[in-house]
């Protein structure tokens, strides 16, 4: 689970970032920001292995994502 999933967030209770749609009233704000996987993604069905490997991503924020 991401490090800023709001379910997470609040059951560790840690406030929820300032770009969350909670905080906003917009669900656009996640992506005006940057923090959301639109347009990063794609479906799986079709891809070879070594192309779902490929594509493996670290998240800003994550653990591994600055090792």
């Amino acid at each position: 689970m991401p490090r800023t999933c709001a379910y997470r967030l609040l059951s560790e209770g840690k406030p929820l970032p300032e770009w969350h749609h909670l905080k906003t009233g917009s669900r656009d704000t996640v992506h005006e920001v940057g923090m959301s996987v639109q347009g990063a993604t794609v479906s799986e069905v079709g891809l070879s292995e070594e192309d779902l490997m490929a594509r493996i991503t670290v998240w800003p924020g994550e653990p591994g994502w600055d090792d």
